[in-house]
Order: C-alpha cells, then sequence, then structure tokens
C-alpha cells in the first residue's frame, strides 16, 4: 500500500513491484511525502533494487531523504540523497515487510527516486541497477545451450545500460538482462515477472531494433548470446510465426489523385508488412481511423509489428490503441498488464523501421483493430 502526497508511479504485487518519487524522473515536487509498505508473502524475504536515487544533497539528508525500515527486525537503512547513496545497488533483506518513506522539503534539483523489489523465492533475481549490467542474475554461469530462470522486477525498462540485438537475433551477452526481456517482449515492465533464457553461441553482428518501447543497438561479435524463449514457445514452437491475415477492412480509405492525374487507391488490403509500394491510409479528414484484420478463426496473438510507407512519403503511425472481438461485434479495448486504462502503443518514429510490440497478456480473438 502507499499513502502521501508524494507517490508518483507505483505498482505493487505480492511478488514484484516498481515505485517512484512524483513526476520521476523530472523533479520532485516540494514539501510532499510518500510512504509505501511492501509486504511479501510468508516464508519469503524481500530484495530491493535501488533503480535511481537522486535527491538534492543536504547535511544528513535533512532537507529531502529516503528511508527504509524493517518493523520485524528493526533495522533501518539510511537516509538517503544525493550525497549519501546506497552502499550497493541491490539491498537484501531478512524480512518479508518493509516501509520506505521519501520526504521533501525546499528544494531545486533532484529526480527523486526509482526502486523495484522482488521476493526471495525467485532464484536468480535479476536487480534493475546500473551495477548490474553484464551478468544481472545470481547463479554460476550455464554451459552454452542450457536455459535457466531469473526473476526481473517490474521498472527495468527505464534503467542505465544498453542493450545489443532483438528477439529474433538474440541479446549480447554484455546487455542489460531485464531490459532486454521488456525489449523482447517476454515481460511487461509494469510488472516485471520470470524470464527463461538460453546462452547461446554469439553471432557477427546485433542489428538494431525498436520494440515496446526501447531501441537496442548495432553491436559486434559477443562470445556468448542471451535467447528468450516465452511458456507458449516451449509447448509450440511456432508461436511467434506471422499469422496469415484472411481479410481487411478499414473505416476508411484515402483516394489520391497524383500530378498526373492518376488515382492511387490506399485501400486496407494494402496494409499487410509485405506489401511493396503505397500502403493503407484513411481519409485525411477522417477522425478516429481504424484498421481490422480478420484472421479467419480464433487465434493466440502475441504481438504486432507497424511499419509506415516510404513510397515517395513520409507516412508512418506514431501511436495507436488495439481492440479485439470473438465475433467481429462485441469489442475489447487491449489494456495490458496493469488492466486499469486502455494500453497506448508507442508506433513508428519514421516511415522507414520497423516497430514491435509485444501483447502481455496475449489476446486471443479472430478480429484484431
Amino acid at each position: 500500500v502507499s499513502a502521501g502526497n508524494g507517490c508518483g508511479h507505483t505498482l505493487l504485487t505480492p511478488h514484484s513491484g516498481t515505485l517512484s518519487s512524483k513526476n520521476y524522473p523530472g523533479t520532485y515536487p516540494n514539501h510532499t511525502m510518500c510512504c509505501w509498505r511492501l509486504q511479501a508473502p510468508p516464508g519469503t524475504s524481500l530484495l530491493l533494487a535501488f533503480g535511481d536515487v537522486d535527491l538534492e544533497p543536504s547535511e544528513h539528508c535533512a532537507h529531502s531523504s529516503l528511508l527504509l525500515a524493517d518493523p520485524q527486525t528493526g533495522t533501518a537503512y539510511g537516509p538517503y540523497c544525493r550525497n549519501s547513496v546506497p552502499s550497493a545497488p541491490l539491498l537484501v533483506t531478512n524480512s518479508s515487510t518493509v516501509t520506505v518513506l521519501f520526504n521533501s522539503t525546499s528544494h531545486r534539483s533532484g529526480r527523486g527516486l526509482l526502486l523495484s523489489y522482488a521476493t526471495s523465492q525467485h532464484p536468480g533475481t535479476g536487480a534493475a541497477s546500473p551495477g548490474t549490467q553484464r551478468h544481472p542474475w545470481d547463479v554460476p554461469d550455464p554451459p552454452l545451450t542450457m536455459c535457466f530462470s531469473v526473476y526481473c522486477p517490474a521498472g527495468c525498462k527505464d534503467i542505465h545500460g544498453d542493450i545489443w540485438g532483438n528477439p529474433s537475433q538474440g541479446y549480447r551477452d554484455t546487455s542489460v538482462l531485464c531490459k532486454a526481456a521488456v525489449h523482447a517482449g517476454v515481460i511487461a515492465d509494469e510488472l516485471g515477472g520470470q524470464v527463461t533464457l538460453s546462452r547461446e553461441k554469439g553471432i557477427t553482428l546485433y542489428e538494431s531494433a525498436f520494440a515496446n518501447g526501447l531501441h537496442s543497438k548495432r553491436g559486434s561479435l559477443s562470445e556468448k548470446r542471451l535467447v528468450f524463449h516465452k511458456a507458449c514457445c516451449l509447448l509450440s514452437p511456432a508461436c511467434d510465426d506471422a499469422l496469415e491475415v484472411v481479410a481487411f477492412n478499414a473505416s476508411s480509405s484515402w483516394h489520391e489523385v497524383d500530378a498526373l492525374g492518376q488515382d492511387r487507391a490506399w485501400v486496407a488490403e494494402r496494409a499487410a508488412l509485405s506489401t511493396t509500394g503505397h500502403s493503407w491510409a484513411a481519409e485525411p479528414t477522417a477522425e478516429a481511423a481504424w484498421l481490422e484484420l480478420d484472421l479467419g478463426t480464433r487465434r493466440n496473438v502475441t504481438g504486432i509489428i507497424t511499419k509506415g510507407s516510404s513510397e515517395q512519403h513520409d507516412y508512418y503511425v506514431t501511436s495507436y490503441h488495439v481492440s479485439s472481438s470473438r465475433d467481429g461485434k462485441n469489442w475489447r479495448p487491449y489494456r495490458g498488464s496493469s488492466g486499469q486504462e486502455d494500453k497506448v502503443f508507442e508506433g513508428n518514429a519514421d516511415s522507414q523501421g520497423e516497430v514491435s510490440n509485444a501483447f502481455i497478456p496475449p489476446i486471443v480473438a479472430r478480429y484484431v483493430r
């Protein structure tokens, strides 16, 4: 639970979560406080990862501070601020209950704080912190091709550190593991979760890709690479195959008359990713435009890839919502792992590149808009 006027993005679940100060990563407000009470299941203990602690410095952190308390043992950690930071990025407690207290007085600077937590029952917890970039798991190096599992807390998307690669190639083994898991679409950043992966022989080149709100870097050979495995792939290796679209439909289509007086129809059928030339586009004056895909039968849809139209144009969609239906009449908006608000997917930033977004959890539907 959380209370106070200084609480930012907060997501608390029994096994993992993330919490931040108000406005993070912008400057936190003056004269605010927030108290979070973290409660893990009985018999487990809490592991806290300091993603970012940037509070304006003051003597004994008197003006703005972060303080952690373990009521079961009477242990206190902190206070922390910019001139008194945690000694290690990962705090391992011996308690299933921890109170996190943040307060501010008058100040001018500071991003505030970002913390993640997980429980000890997950072996090999991947910490969301800059200090765990190379090997963010606490298990011995497994042999090549051996699958193993780690647990990633929530809030790994915005931590420091780079990733190289994409879901189809795997990731260079120096990538930030939990951040790469978000990029690969195997966990939702809002909740974190268990990740199954293997370390395999590296490849010559890792191409960059934009996926799930993260941009990986183009990188060269590494000795080993990280390959993520979705749960469905353990049962069905073809779960990431492209689904066949039986029919396209749209709210409207643009019929363009070019400089030579020739008609060019940007109809829904041209929306397939493999189409050469111009794509689909709605009528320019249309509001709330939509594109609909009919998969022919109910299918398990794990994600979507979008691309702009670059033929003599520079058209692309920067963001979008997704709805699904099993009968074509009753539609359900996609709300993602949090389930609170309709999810806004981050689309393309240019007309050339492809952008992937994962559905976590997947959609079971015949129609997708």
